[in-house]
């Protein structure tokens, strides 16, 4: 494969790009390279790289709102927030160590390009609803804009959100800017040991349901609890339950007193402190209880209420392992290795459940041999390959990572 461009200005990825589609040569669109092998293995002629454009290039606090270049670390945008007691709302996900990455190597343009949500997104929505704006370059080598730095700004189609999720197949994000909010004070976390599943959903449904405000509701198989920072935790029979209440001091207390007593009704309410708590949850966002294995993972979204049924299903037809986030509405699932990854089976109880499956971790082989994001009905995959033909219509950007002839 020919070398990597990393180019340093949106100018200089435009040029890159203009000479592809004149020469129809496929280029696979990186940040870091953190998440290169989520997806269908490209068929390409060269990497394309942002990672050297570089740097927030607006902070305004008072109004909660960053621009940064696309190739600035995920880990710059957080310590330059967290220094003025702000957060990214949703918590972003950090493949990394569940890939064999280090934690935080990721990009912030990587975050909306591949809409990478985390435990708070339950409650504060998707990374895709807190972008205000891109810059990006299509696949003829177009310098665009969308978006702006307010809400209201959005009108008619909302490109910035469209383009959030693509994962490089559309255009080559160069700069996004996006809303920020105050990080919480204080967190607490309740937790169970040795609940079922289906006790779980309850339990996790019963917290988020109430009012107080509870901001991440996880449950893991004892085969990952195993993998948690915390020693206590780690070290606990049976699976964990834990659910978080945050943000300000004066409340925190009052608020987590209140949702242990209604919570109780599901057994024995244990509590983590701020520090823990933070401990507990940052590996829930970088999921280290992945970490350390080379067997599948899927990425499975159902409605929460169809979790531990869906769970269930799986466990009668294979040797699995999960953890269930989003109350029981995200599933992190861990198969045997095969031909296929257990596509056939998964998505088979998964059309029976309805929501989606996306394999996020294979060897390369299984990624070329089957559909790794979930497959389309009809009209949405005419409506696929009509996105990219109007964005990309040489089809030169990230091809076939998605989906095959797209």
């Amino acid at each position: 494969m020919a070398e990597t461009f990393r180019p340093t200005s949106e100018s200089e990825v435009a040029e890159i790009v203009r000479e592809a589609y004149e020469d129809r040569r496929a280029l696979e669109v990186l940040g870091h390279g953190t998440k290169r092998t989520v997806g269908r293995p490209p068929v390409v002629s060269a990497p394309i790289s942002t990672e050297r454009l570089y740097g927030i290039t607006l902070y305004e606090p008072t109004e909660l709102v960053m621009s940064a270049k696309a190739g600035t670390p995920l880990s710059m945008i957080e310590q330059t927030l967290a220094m003025k007691g702000q957060e990214l709302p949703f918590e972003s996900l950090d493949l990394g160590p569940m890939l064999g990455q280090e934690p935080g190597e990721g990009t912030i343009g990587a975050v909306f390009a591949a809409n990478l949500s985390g435990p708070r997104r339950i409650k504060a929505g998707a990374a895709r609803d807190h972008l205000l704006g891109v810059s990006a370059v299509n696949g003829k080598g177009e310098l665009f804009k969308a978006g702006g730095r307010v809400m209201k700004n959005v009108t008619g189609y909302d490109l910035p959100k469209g383009l959030s999720g693509s994962w490089g197949t559309l255009a080559i994000l160069t700069e996004v800017t996006f809303k920020v909010l105050p990080a919480a004070q204080e967190s607490r976390t309740l937790f169970f040991t040795g609940l079922s599943d289906d006790q779980a959903v309850a339990a996790m449904c019963a917290a988020m349901g109430s009012k107080y405000d509870v901001s991440g509701a996880v449950h893991l198989h004892p085969h990952f609890v195993r993998g948690l920072s915390n020693l206590d935790l780690c070290n606990a029979r049976g699976s964990v339950t834990a659910v978080r209440v945050e943000y300000f001091s004066s409340s925190i207390k009052y608020r987590a007193e209140k949702l242990t007593q209604t919570l109780s009704v599901y057994g024995e309410v244990h509590e983590l402190g701020h520090a823990n708590s933070k401990i507990f949850w940052d590996d829930m966002r970088r999921l280290n209880f992945l970490a350390g294995s080379d067997k599948p993972i899927w990425r499975i979204s159902v409605a929460a209420s169809h979790g531990a049924q869906f769970i269930a299903a799986m466990m009668r037809r294979m040797e699995a392992h999960a953890v269930m986030d989003w109350s029981g509405g995200l599933i992190w699932l861990e198969v045997p290795k095969s031909a296929d990854a257990g596509a056939a089976d998964i998505r088979r109880v998964v059309g029976q459940f309805g929501g989606h499956a996306t394999l996020i971790r294979a060897s390369s082989d299984v990624r070329r041999a089957i559909d790794v994001f979930h497959p389309l009905d009809p009209p949405l995959a005419k409506l696929t390959k009509s996105i990219k033909t109007a964005f990309d219509p040489k089809r030169i950007l990230n091809p076939g990572r998605m989906y095959a002839g797209v």
